[in-house]
């Protein structure tokens, strides 16, 4: 309870409730704007985050990550377009209910289930903050190289299907990350006697390259045109009554977000795909699936807002970022020297219940504003692409410039958003060369460290916590190639 009392404490601040309530609307807002999303959003936003607190930079990204979901359902179910990429699978069951007249009682569930798929990983996450905190400081430099490393494994296996380019561009990443003066003896590495090389390159530089300005190019090329989405008529409050039937599809689609979400590499693409699975075989009319299903809405929604609560875990106890969204939100704690990791959990708990109740606060919010207001977010979607294209361009050159008043990190960025456009094009992900930029620090940093205790390579597992992460590593390599020989015999 007295911790309860103290993140109360710290988020009941007027600028904290501000950054709480521009995010959580703004998040709605961006996340129904097809071709926008929230990695866009927050790729502009960081650099103006850095002026502010740590705990009102951090609300105002959470608040666009958690609610941007609920907002990309609103476009998924009108008019089959997902306004995130997280929400594909609401298109499958949502949209066939808006072409059966139904669009009123699609989108009602889909509020619904989102909000206590929030809810329910908040609390879960609260009630866990005293377990975490006793867990922490098991966790050494060894323990976290190691779970580091298998961030790094789950993130090129979650790519089915792209496993190889995916390690490639995770390598990318790793590489990009040693360039510039290494921390221990400031020699210079890979720098090629170019003095714009020595500082390295700006994980933020990279992220506004990849995220903002190669969408901003894909808008810009694609052909200009303004969706149009149906009003709604009638009040949205039913499916919070609708959901009372389907208690073991919402429940079990939010333990999948909590649990995947907890997971670094993994996200929400994957509780989505288990929670969908499940929530078909086990219902009574499977053939209903991709037909308009309420289950398969349920499950899809409940899954995917589950995960932004449980991201953090490994954000906050480890320092280890899940996904793109947590890895820009880390930069937010290191320009600010406040270090995630075991001690966070034990120093500082209130600050991290304060975000968690933030988080709570956030899901109400949403859910009160997408309840009187949906039919006014129809109107922004009908935003053309090319404008938005221009708008993100100019946003993302400016932040860009803006964090060091460099012409040469716009000219970086520009170069990693052509990249990034040809990534896109090609259909492959562009994720595994964020993520590789931030483990491949961490993994050097506590490489570094522990070799100061490890004689041999078996004393790197001679503890409890570090043995089986490194049995978890061992496993998921083992599975993931025997599932690639399993699929070319078959």
């Amino acid at each position: 309870m007295d911790l309860l009392i103290a993140g109360f404490e710290t988020i009941a601040r007027v600028d904290v409730m501000i950054a709480l309530l521009v995010g959580s609307i703004g998040g709605v807002i961006i996340g129904a704007i097809p071709g926008v999303g929230p990695a866009v959003a927050i790729a502009i936003l960081l650099p103006a985050t850095f002026s502010l607190d740590p705990i009102v930079g951090l609300t105002l990204l959470l608040g666009i990550y958690g609610s941007s979901m609920y907002g990309g359902a609103i476009p998924a179910i009108l008019i089959n377009t997902p306004g995130t990429a997280v929400n594909a699978l609401t298109t499958y069951d949502g949209y066939p209910m808006t072409r059966a007249g139904e669009a009123r009682r699609a989108l009602s569930l889909a509020y619904s289930a989102s909000f206590f798929g929030g809810i329910f990983s908040v609390v879960c996450l609260v009630l866990l903050s005293q377990v975490l905190a006793a867990i922490a400081p098991m966790f050494g430099s060894r323990e976290i190289f190691l779970a580091a490393l298998l961030g790094v494994v789950l993130v090129v296996i979650s790519h089915r299907g792209q496993s190889v380019i995916a390690a490639f561009l995770v390598s990318m990443g790793i590489f990009l990350n040693t360039i510039g003066l290494e921390p221990v003896r400031y020699s210079q590495r890979f720098t090629f006697e170019q003095t714009w090389l020595t500082s390295g390159i700006d994980l933020i530089v990279v992220v506004l390259g990849l995220f903002a300005l190669s969408q901003a190019f894909l808008l810009l090329l694609e052909r200009d045109h303004s969706p149009e989405a149906p009003p709604v008529e009638g009040g949205l409050f039913q499916g919070l009554g609708e959901l009372r039937r389907y208690p073991r599809v919402v429940t079990t689609s939010s333990a999948f977000g909590v649990v995947m979400g907890i997971i670094p590499g993994v996200g929400e693409f994957l509780a989505q795909f288990f929670s969908y699975t499940l929530a078909m075989k086990t219902s009574k009319t499977p053939e209903r699936f991709g037909n308009g299903a309420p289950e398969g809405l349920i499950a899809s929604e409940a899954a995917n807002n589950a995960v932004p609560a449980a991201a953090m875990i490994p954000l906050l106890a480890l320092g280890i970022p899940g996904e793109a969204l947590t890895a820009m939100m880390l930069s937010v704690f290191y320009v600010h020297n406040v270090v995630p990791g075991p001690q966070l959990f034990q120093d500082q708990a209130d600050f991290v219940v304060g975000l968690y109740l933030a988080l709570f606060i956030l899901n109400i919010l949403v859910l009160a504003f997408l309840m009187v207001s949906t039919n006014g977010i129809l109107r922004l979607i009908r935003v053309p692409t090319r404008f938005l294209g221009v708008a993100i361009l100019t946003l993302g050159f400016v932040g860009v410039y803006s964090l060091r008043n460099s012409a040469t990190d716009c000219a970086v960025a520009a170069g990693f958003g052509v990249f990034g456009f040809v990534l896109r094009r090609l259909e492959l992900p562009v994720v595994p060369i964020i993520l590789g930029m931030v483990l491949g620090g961490i993994m050097e940093a506590k490489l570094r460290i522990s070799m100061a205790r490890v004689k041999t390579p078996l004393d790197f597992i001679d503890r409890p916590v570090a043995a089986i992460i490194f049995a978890i590593i061992v496993l998921a390599i083992g599975l993931h190639v025997w599932s690639l020989l399993r699929a070319r015999r078959g």
